[in-house]
């Protein structure tokens, strides 16, 4: 899975978030978002760099909306799907979040960032790709810093990204996908089948119907 870790946050306070590796990144995250909280600038995008891996941010208003991807994923999709889970946290939470305690809304929502990170990592459909390419001009103006950027030496924490958790779900993904092939190409085989098996009696009939006299084998019927 390309992104690998999501969260949406009312300044330090978490208020969701899925991980789909092991390790410290939540512990980082929060570090990050303590410093952009200290920080003017409500509403923008930011990119921050660690190892090998890049933090995308969106801020709008009091709410922060972070995900944490592998670096050679780029940075279109990522905030194509920071802004989908946006438009979905504020249809669904838009009247209450701002007074909502921390993981107010991790039962539900965790399990939409979950759904929309595997949809945007593995099967990002047209409409998505249209909309990710028209704002193509406008997310390569996003600088990718370095996180000493915004976290002091002191305040840094090493990232540690247990790797057999993305590869077991990078294999999960691949077996999911083999037995979704395999049963798309069951269904080819099974109407070319059908459609051959229909040809076949079409022939039939149409030679026995040639030799019984018509469509009808009256001569065969009085036999």
């Amino acid at each position: 899975m390309a992104i690998l870790y999501a969260v949406v946050a009312r300044g330090t306070t978490v208020l969701a978030e899925f991980s789909a590796v092991t390790g410290n990144t939540g512990a980082v995250v929060r570090r990050i978002l303590e410093k952009l909280t200290d920080t003017e600038s409500p509403d923008s995008k930011l990119c921050f760099s660690q190892d090998r891996y890049i933090f995308h941010i969106l801020r709008s208003d009091t709410l922060i909306f972070l995900c944490m991807a592998n670096d050679t994923f780029g940075r279109r999709i990522p905030f194509a799907y920071l802004e989908d889970v946006q438009m979905r946290f504020m249809k669904t939470y838009g009247k209450v979040f701002a007074y909502a305690p921390a993981y107010a809304m991790n039962d539900e929502f965790s399990r939409v960032l979950h759904k929309q990170m595997e949809f945007f990592s593995s099967s990002p459909n047209v409409d998505a790709l249209d909309r990710v390419r028209s704002e193509v001009s406008e997310v390569r103006t996003i600088m990718v810093d370095n996180i000493d950027k915004i976290l002091e030496r002191g305040d840094r924490i090493e990232l540690l990204v247990d790797k057999t958790a993305t590869m077991q779900d990078s294999a999960f993904h691949f077996r999911k996908q083999s037995k979704r092939l395999r049963r798309a190409l069951w269904m080819k085989n099974a109407k070319l089948l059908a459609m051959l098996t229909c040809l076949i009696l079409l022939l039939l009939y149409i030679i026995l119907a040639s030799a019984c006299g018509g469509i009808t084998l009256p001569f065969c019927r009085s036999k």
